[in-house]
């Protein structure tokens, strides 16, 4: 700070001061891949749909312990969390999960958690879809 003043009491009178201002901000972007790599998926089938029984989820889910993803589903896309929990994002009316066969970006909010209402899912090709809302996943018995 001292130096500053000496700065600008050595600067003479007909040289104009210029000041400056800095802001740096930082973005972070988490990119969660999904569970099977290659090429993209087949379509989903409604055979692979009935694997899983949907029962009411919860509004939000912790960012780090979502492991990977996959497309079970048009409008959905399955999360598999750290616990092996399972949960279904479901899209916003219109939006397909085909776009996001090679993963997706969230930026995160303060909290940390991806929160349906709020967050939204960006594929790599750029599009982007609102999270309407996630349903817990149970597997299905075999005569459900």
């Amino acid at each position: 700070m001292f130096h500053s003043v000496l700065l600008l009491l050595s600067a003479s009178a007909a040289e104009p001061v210029q000041w400056a201002q800095l802001t740096i901000e930082q973005r972070v972007i988490i990119r969660v891949p999904m569970a099977r790599k290659g090429r993209a998926p087949a379509r989903p089938t409604p055979e692979a749909r009935n694997d899983w029984k949907e029962k009411k989820g919860p509004r939000c889910i912790a960012l780090r312990s979502i492991r990977s993803a996959s497309i079970v589903m048009d409008n959905a896309i399955d999360l598999l969390l750290a616990d092996n929990h399972r949960y279904r994002a479901r899209l916003e009316r219109g939006c397909n999960s085909m776009g996001f066969y090679s993963g997706f970006y969230v930026e995160p909010d303060e909290d940390g958690s991806l929160c349906s209402g709020r967050d939204e899912l960006q594929a790599r090709s750029g599009a982007s879809c609102a999270i309407e809302g996630f349903r817990r996943l149970e597997q299905a018995e075999p005569d459900d």
